[in-house]
């Protein structure tokens, strides 16, 4: 995950071929134009969105892939910058949520949408270092191969290179079964800054559930919605402010990260993922519980949630 890593592919995005219908847009133009393209297209089940715009679903797939082969070459750079470094905290606190790993009962990890490794790397380190674990094992997919290209460059600078640790798969998380997963085969299934990308999220949710084993564990860190109406405001203003400008600066592609920080704008709620989750059949921690939170953890003021859910022993 990945992992966006922060913010999450084929060949290089396409342009928009009418640059005067597409003007560069700041935040409250682009909440106008929201707004008004779910007044005027209503999803059905052929439509999804792609950022602000109401795209088929059969073209989602391929415009989002075209985004991630375009910032897969300066993918970690843009994290640093566009979250000022934070996303290493939050990943990290993601991780040691989990306590991945056993030293008496190996466990089988996916990390979906992971092609940079950022979160397997965590994932692997946290399981020798805090349980001695020497033989649980991560798999990286992606649907994207210039991502998982990314990944695979980085994991050959580690001590990892050439370990049985760590394998990758390239496959859409909507059909794993087409890659070979089998049903209840994963105990711990992780995905970061990655499904608000996908076409269906409920199909990924049911995926997610169909793979796991009785009792293993669906954990999502995804961007969310921040509490706080001043830090809200800040946080928004340099979305759509500075982000695509440091795109454009640093990548050359401001249109690649106008559509992230419109999927971010666009993911659901808190709340209405939890329940996403709930229904796909996860118990889920804390829900009904009278706590501030029921069922997700928000970090710094919720910009950023950990979903977690558990498949029931039947």
């Amino acid at each position: 995950m990945a992992p966006p890593n922060i913010w999450r592919s084929w060949p290089r995005l396409v342009r928009r071929q009418a640059p005067q219908q597409h003007p560069r847009r700041h935040y409250t133009c682009s909440t106008r134009l929201s707004q008004q393209q779910t007044q005027q297209n209503p999803q059905d089940e052929r439509t999804t969105h792609f950022g602000f715009e109401t795209v088929d679903e059969s073209q989602k797939a391929s415009r989002v892939g075209a985004v991630f082969s375009s910032v897969a070459p300066s993918y970690d750079t843009m994290n640093d910058l566009m979250s000022l470094g934070i996303h290493r905290l939050w990943k990290d606190t993601f991780v040691r949520s989990l306590s991945p790993g056993s030293s008496t009962q190996p466990q089988r990890i996916l990390d979906i949408a992971g092609g940079t490794a950022d979160i397997a790397l965590r994932l692997l380190d946290h399981a020798i270092l805090i349980k001695q674990d020497t033989q649980s094992h991560v798999i990286v997919s992606d649907i994207n191969p210039a991502m998982l290209s990314e990944g695979k460059r980085r994991v050959a600078a580690t001590p990892y290179a050439n370990s049985d640790r760590i394998s990758w798969l390239e496959a859409n998380a909507e059909d794993l079964a087409s890659a070979g997963v089998e049903d209840q085969s994963i105990d711990l299934y992780t995905v970061a800054f990655g499904i608000r990308n996908f076409t269906s999220i409920s199909t990924t949710l049911s995926e997610a559930y169909r793979v796991l084993k009785p009792g293993g564990v669906f954990a999502c860190l995804e961007f969310a919605k921040v509490n706080n109406p001043l830090l809200n405001a800040v946080y928004k203003r340099w979305s759509f402010g500075a982000i695509p400008l440091i795109g454009q600066l640093v990548a050359g592609d401001r249109d690649s990260y106008q559509y992230l920080v419109e999927s971010i704008e666009r993911f659901p709620s808190q709340r209405k993922f939890s329940n996403m989750i709930h229904k796909a059949g996860f118990l889920i921690p804390g829900m009904g519980k009278e706590v501030e939170g029921k069922g997700w953890e928000d970090l710094t003021g919720g910009i950023v949630s950990i979903h977690k859910g558990v498949k029931p022993v039947r």
